[in-house]
């Protein structure tokens, strides 16, 4: 471990020989860090913090805070940030409850300055979220997904793999995968197709979730009626079946 003088590292925390602690920053006893990873300066990361390898995590962000959530009574949780996780300036990063036990944030992801994942969100991989977004606890946001800046995300929302979501918004329902979202109130434009397709989706898949978006979004049909001829017209490939799958799990309803 390279690590500043000014830095205040506990003697039992895990950390591989070759991180880099910088001026200021704080670690505490119950945190492992993995090989590569770099901490920045002023930075404070606290017990119950499992970062991975080549980890950047800039100054000021705030790692494993405790849960903002008056049913917390100090018991024990954690918070997992992937491999190639990079963690801007100023971001809060809090760990679980006792009722998932623990925030997780996936491999490759970027989180830009000011932005804050609550207690027992599980953040997918390669997932960016922009400066400010503010989500609540236990929001779930699936692989890829892109929410842009300043957005608000209310708890136990769904955000699905593959979807854009515009900046500044207020986000209350479940978002569909593979979606594009954005307006006041918040409503789905249609398909991903720009970013599927940057991703190598193939025309073919492209089309056919084309077609079922169609149909999810018809002003003619509500959701039931939209599913009963989905089942019949749409091809089940595996996207398509990761969306009518995501439709069961949502509790808050879709965005249409």
């Amino acid at each position: 471990m390279i690590q500043h003088p000014t830095a205040i590292v506990s003697s039992t925390a895990k950390i591989a020989d070759d991180v880099k602690i910088g001026p200021y920053s704080v670690i505490e006893d119950d945190v492992v860090i993995g090989r590569g990873t770099i901490v920045y300066s002023s930075v404070s990361i606290k017990d119950g913090a499992r970062i991975g390898e080549n980890v950047k995590i800039y100054h000021a962000a705030a790692v494993a805070g405790p849960p903002q959530d008056l049913k917390f009574a100090g018991e024990k949780t954690e918070l997992f940030v992937g491999d190639n996780t990079i963690v801007r300036e100023f971001v809060t990063l809090n760990r679980g409850t006792a009722a998932h036990g623990k925030t997780e944030i996936g491999k490759n992801c970027l989180f830009m300055a000011y932005s804050h994942a609550a207690h027992d969100c599980i953040i997918g991989d390669n997932v960016i979220i922009a400066n400010s977004v503010q989500m609540g606890g236990h929001v779930e946001i699936g692989d890829y997904a892109i929410i842009g800046g300043a957005t608000v995300i209310h708890q136990f929302c769904l955000v699905g793999e593959h979807c854009m979501v515009g900046g500044g918004f207020r986000i209350t329902q479940d978002i569909l995968p593979y979606s594009s979202v954005a307006g006041y109130p918040l409503r789905c434009l249609g398909l991903n197709s720009i970013g599927l397709q940057r991703r190598g989706f193939s025309p073919e898949t492209i089309a056919t979730l084309k077609k079922l978006f169609r149909l999810l979004m018809s002003k003619k049909l509500n959701t039931s009626q939209a599913l009963a001829k989905i089942d019949v017209e749409v091809e089940k490939i595996p996207e398509v079946a990761n969306v009518l799958e995501f439709i069961k799990r949502s509790g808050r309803g879709i965005v249409k």
